[in-house]
């Protein structure tokens, strides 16, 4: 249970950072810029602070933006749009002045500090072999680097992680780095999950329809489409084991042996598998948080390894799944 125990112990960081009587982080140029309060729109082809602050306090809202890199992407665009339409805002995707008055409610300090421990730099650091059958002689399917492994504790890409950190690679134990605080509040239970194909998101419901939470999620694509349908959770399974079988993929030879690959944040389903009524078919995390919603999956639903797990808290055995067009 390693990696389920590592993301309770990245909650417990968060919570306890951000009780952290208001401290902030001192860190690089661009530290001061993300906390500064803006009204200037951010919209597509936007970069830089702007983009920082409005993907944290999306994150914080349970918007999620997936990967914070700093670019307007798709998926801070939905999420800006999914949360225009929950504050009966114009879903324009474009963060305006009545937006970002919204947004800056949230009067906590964006950026932390955090220091580093011993647990952060443990490893073991390996690369991930790309054939299944290397993958499976692996004991643990864990992080690449030290970087990789705290750039996902915080939603955070390792170049964004680099960029406020200037000068401190590589990293040492009891060293202080500046960190995105992306704590959120308790998750409630959600009465329902619905995913869209089209908008490719994941939305937990609560009590009268009440958005929870929105992720960004790569769904399907042409050789293995979403299964439309009403469907529920059958099991919520962290560190998952993964059964990999060549008949499940229409790109690799069925002349393959099928392999049993170790559980681990770079794991093919990532940290948490919550799998459907739909033989096969998922909602998972990933080993590459920066293509969510780019590209196609294998028909299952693919979030972020931190959005997977938190959807996870929020679901139960028998919660229903509504895969819609």
């Amino acid at each position: 249970m390693r990696g389920t125990v590592l993301y309770k112990a990245i909650a417990a960081v968060l919570v306890a950072a951000g009780s952290g009587m208001g401290a902030t982080a001192a860190g690089s140029a661009v530290s001061t810029e993300i906390e500064r309060i803006v009204t200037a729109p951010v919209g597509p082809g936007a970069a830089g602070a702007r983009v920082i602050r409005a993907q944290i306090l999306l994150a914080c809202a349970r918007f999620s933006p997936g990967e914070i890199d700093g670019r307007y992407g798709d998926d801070l665009g939905i999420a800006i749009k999914g949360y225009q339409e929950n504050h009966a805002m114009k879903p324009t995707g474009v963060i305006d002045a009545e937006m970002w008055e919204s947004l800056n409610s949230h009067t906590a300090p964006l950026l932390i500090p955090y220091t580093i421990t011993a647990a952060d730099l443990k490893g073991p650091f390996e690369p991930i072999p790309k054939e299944a059958a290397e993958q499976a002689k692996m004991k643990w399917m864990g992080f690449e680097s030290p970087e990789e492994g705290l750039g996902e504790k915080f939603h955070m890409s390792p170049a964004l992680l680099a960029e406020l950190n200037p000068g401190m690679k590589p990293f040492m134990v009891g060293e202080q780095i500046t960190v995105a605080d992306v704590g959120r509040a308790p998750a409630r239970r959600a009465l329902r999950v619905v995913v869209s194909k089209s908008k490719r998101t994941v939305t937990a419901l609560g009590a009268g329809d009440k958005v929870l939470a929105q992720y960004p999620a790569t769904i399907g694509g042409e050789h293995d489409p979403l299964p439309i349908g009403n469907w529920k959770i059958t099991i919520v399974d962290h560190d998952p084991w993964f059964n990999w079988d060549p008949v499940h993929f229409w790109n690799v030879s069925p002349a393959l042996a099928a392999e049993k690959l170790p559980p681990g944040p770079n794991n093919p389903v990532g940290v948490v598998w919550m799998g459907l009524s739909k033989e096969h078919y998922g909602i998972h995390g990933t080993p590459d948080p920066g293509h969510v919603r780019h590209g196609e999956s294998y028909g299952c639903i693919r979030l972020t390894n931190w959005d997977a797990y938190d959807l996870s808290r929020m679901v139960v055995r028998g919660t229903p799944v509504i895969l819609e067009e």
